[in-house]
């Protein structure tokens, strides 16, 4: 097994987790807050250093994360575990009002683990609860997709909506183009250019290479 810690030490400098958290802040609030109303509960599977967990206005928080480095990440408000993903054993039936993952998918090793995670998931999320997920769609981001050492599992917007339809997920949205697929370059990301971004679903035909499918426990 990749020694995580090790491995995200090196690919994420402080400086770049500076970068990745304001862009965040501004995603959380300009975006995903629509999904999420400020007493839900919310699960961060794969949170990483909290980016999207400790910018999103929540009542209740809670993440997961392989990388024991994670927690020190991670606001006072956020309930962590450091645990696989697929085991989300510490957490009750229909107990979740929205899980969210972002940038996760593709390090897992099998489509069968993959099914297990989509199982916990609807397992703890209460009727009607949305499961967001975020990553890098094979389709349109093939050539940079194998520049990471932990990828393994590509997927593209569509892959995914079957997948959560056969684990029982209503799929509500598919966005198959939604933000760039890296920060981790000189891309600029002045304050104002993420709200136009965000603002302007026509840029995202010409930058997006992430897709963004949202499924529901019906």
């Amino acid at each position: 097994m990749t020694d995580l810690a090790s491995l995200y030490r090196l690919r994420f400098s402080n400086t770049g987790l500076e970068k990745r958290n304001r862009v965040w802040r501004i995603i959380c609030k300009h975006y995903f807050s629509r999904y999420i109303t400020p007493d839900a509960t919310v699960l961060d599977i794969a949170c990483g250093y909290g980016e999207f967990i400790n910018n999103i206005s929540a009542a209740k928080k809670y993440a997961v994360d392989l990388n024991p480095d994670a927690a020190g990440g991670l606001a006072k408000d956020v309930s962590f575990v450091n645990t696989k993903a697929d085991d989300l054993s510490h957490l009750a039936d229909n107990s979740i009002d929205v899980a969210f993952t972002s940038n996760f998918l593709e390090h897992l090793p099998s489509k069968s683990v993959c099914d297990d995670l989509f199982r916990e998931v609807r397992r703890v999320l209460r009727p009607g609860g949305q499961f967001i997920i975020m990553g890098p769609n094979i389709r349109y981001a093939y050539r940079e997709y194998w520049d990471y050492y932990d990828h393994h599992l590509p997927l593209s917007h569509v892959s995914l909506a079957e997948g959560l339809s056969v684990a029982g997920f209503g799929v509500r949205t598919v966005i198959d183009r939604f933000l760039p697929y890296t920060m981790n370059n000189s891309t600029p990301t002045y304050d104002f250019l993420i709200r136009s971004y965000l603002a302007l679903p026509l840029f995202w035909r010409f930058f997006g290479k992430q897709f963004l499918v949202v499924g529901v426990k019906e």
